[in-house]
């Protein structure tokens, strides 16, 4: 399963017009992996946070992927756990990165009942928005993985 970045990004103008990332930190192409690991692609905000943070305020960057690490990979949640309860999380806020989170959940093994299951959680206490949108996630993720799959046949 793959997606598309949300928006163009171009991390050379960042490089013109703020700067290079710092000397002797990562790369962002390297920073990148975990989420293309998770994801299939680096959303265009994460992108952004590691040119602009990495050349801003390179020790920022750092602690908040070593944060987000320590958060996201626990000994006591499985990833689809992890991103499951994301995903609820971010739909009870109505954040357009539940979208991104449905997808790792479904990346990480989460079944469509599963996905349904969180939904109807935040339906409970964040009403019929919360069940509208979910819904719509489940909509998009269904027909990228459709074309995911066309695409791979071909």
């Amino acid at each position: 399963m793959s997606s598309t970045p949300a928006k163009p990004f171009d991390p050379s103008v960042i490089e013109r017009v703020i700067g290079p990332c710092l000397e002797g930190q990562q790369s962002p192409e390297a920073r990148g992996q975990v989420y293309r690991d998770l994801l299939g692609y680096v959303p265009p905000r994460i992108q952004s946070r590691f040119h602009v943070t990495g050349a801003l305020d390179p020790k920022m960057l750092d602690l908040q992927e070593q944060m987000r690490t320590h958060a996201m990979y626990t000994d006591v949640l499985d990833p689809k756990t992890v991103q499951l309860m994301l995903f609820g999380m971010l739909l009870m806020d109505m954040n357009d990165a539940a979208t991104t989170h449905g997808l790792a959940a479904r990346r990480a093994g989460a079944g469509w009942d599963e996905m349904q299951a969180v939904i109807s959680l935040c339906f409970l206490f964040r009403g019929l928005p919360a069940a509208n949108r979910g819904a719509d996630i489940l909509a998009d993720l269904a027909q990228r993985e459709d074309a995911a799959s066309k695409a791979a046949a071909a």
